[in-house]
């Protein structure tokens, strides 16, 4: 991707089963389902701000990020552990995990300090556009008296539900060591409007879909320090903090083998044109398919994969998909989701 950093770099979204979401509670056993071959560590982190190098014995971090096939949002689980927990102030002074993402690779800079139009007014720069295509979240580790996450954007209204939740476990005082464990999901958005989500654009999610994302730690180990010790982030360029171009690729994935089914039925359609009762149906089965057979409710039927059918009168039908494979048979039915006049 050249639009993105760390060329021929491509990490993984997990899929999971939409009967397994994972609960946002802070309990990390919903996500051991996810390989190792998921999880992204302080190895893959790097500091061009201060020069510090990831130190295990000063903080230690695994970051999962997960999806759900028909759901736009994306799930993490981040679990740290670190020699001084900072956050016992109520402003930006808190160890952050600070998460960038662009749902459609629009790319380009999406803070007002970076707006192309030099001279703009800052106001103007901040509601039309800081936030707007790509996100940023500086998410608190832990928030103790504070909401979960600052949006640096015009919208802060993403961090609430239904368009964010997070929830978190730990035993530490400010200024003590120990483990962390954050579970959240997002909404990206292709367009995050100031006004709200009437005017906004969710990013859609599919399979095989390529996104643009990356994160940042930003570690205090001193109290009185105005200024973070280290700045590592997944892309190696400082600034994937205000310019999506300098995000890395993630790639969401299909399920997993051990996740999916041998074989089942699956169907969508579209009406192509309602006055003369025309309808597109799409396969959409897992599996291995060798054979299919249409029962479209009117009496006829096709084998064919992906039929077009004319119904000759309207109604409300119920339309069946019967499919085979070499592991076995499987069928799907609707009712009465075909309606024509």
């Amino acid at each position: 991707m050249t639009a993105l950093e760390r060329p021929g770099v491509e990490f993984k979204v997990y899929q999971f089963p939409s009967d397994k979401i994972p609960r946002v509670d802070g309990d990390a056993s919903d996500w051991r389902s996810v390989p190792a071959s998921y999880a992204i560590g302080s190895d893959q982190l790097k500091d061009n701000v201060n020069g510090t190098k990831p130190d295990s014995a000063d903080l230690n971090v695994t970051v999962k990020v997960g999806w759900v096939k028909g759901l736009n949002r994306l799930y993490f689980l981040y679990e740290a552990t670190d020699n001084y927990w900072d956050f016992a102030s109520t402003d930006l002074h808190n160890d952050i995990f600070e998460v960038v993402v662009d749902g459609d690779l629009s790319g380009g800079p999406f803070i007002k300090q970076m707006h192309p139009h030099a001279g703009l007014e800052r106001a103007d720069a901040h509601y039309q556009f800081h936030g707007i295509h790509a996100q940023n979240y500086h998410i608190f580790t832990p928030a103790e008296g504070k909401d979960w996450t600052m949006v640096w954007g015009c919208q802060p209204w993403i961090k609430s539900l239904p368009y964010a939740n997070s929830a978190q476990r730990y035993a530490f005082k400010p200024g003590e060591s120990g483990k962390y464990t954050l579970e959240f999901f997002i909404t990206p958005f292709d367009y995050a409007a100031y006004e709200g989500p009437e005017r906004s654009v969710e990013s859609k999610l599919w399979e095989n879909k390529v996104i643009g994302l990356s994160w940042a730690i930003l570690d205090y180990d001193d109290r009185e320090s105005p200024r973070y010790r280290s700045f590592w982030n997944l892309s190696h360029k400082t600034t994937m903090y205000g310019n999506a171009s300098d995000l890395v690729a993630f790639r969401l994935m299909p399920l997993e083998a051990d996740q999916r089914k041998t074989i089942e039925a699956e169907w969508s359609f579209r009406v192509a044109d309602m006055a003369r009762r025309v309808v597109a149906f799409r396969d959409e089965s897992v599996g291995e398919v060798t054979a299919w057979r249409w029962e479209f409710g009117d009496g006829e039927s096709s084998t064919e994969r992906h039929p077009v059918h004319t119904y000759k009168q309207g109604g409300e039908f119920v339309v069946t998909l019967y499919v085979e494979g070499p592991k076995g048979k499987s069928r799907r039915s609707k009712v009465w989701d075909v309606v024509l006049r």
